[in-house]
């Protein structure tokens, strides 16, 4: 393999999730890796959008959101539209919990 392209295994072992979670990634739309046979490769763009999907489930966004999200790096605004989004469903989520603490209290 070469260093830009890793195997399902290599993945598993870098970002600390089962061969589970990235078929049912792939499956979402999240992730999209070259396939040699039954074989799966995941390019360095794949290893950025894991990034940003276990950053997005961190701060508690929905796949649907993260994956929303992620299509909008292809607009070809420099990402501008990708990061005022981002930062309204964050705020949105912030938003939630404050509501959901002051519920709580």
């Amino acid at each position: 393999m070469t260093e830009d392209r890793l195997t399902i295994r290599q993945m598993c072992d870098k970002f600390d999730v089962t061969p589970r979670t990235l078929r049912f990634y792939e499956t979402k739309e999240l992730l999209s890796p070259d396939r040699i046979g039954q074989k799966r490769l995941f390019t360095r763009r794949d290893q950025a959008r894991m990034k940003l999907i276990l950053r997005g489930k961190r701060f508690g966004f929905s796949l649907e959101d993260i994956r929303q999200l992620l299509a909008l790096y292809y607009v070809g605004d420099d990402q501008r539209l990708q990061i005022s989004r981002t930062l309204q469903v964050a705020n949105d989520r912030l938003d939630e919990l404050i509501k959901r603490r002051d519920e709580l209290n």
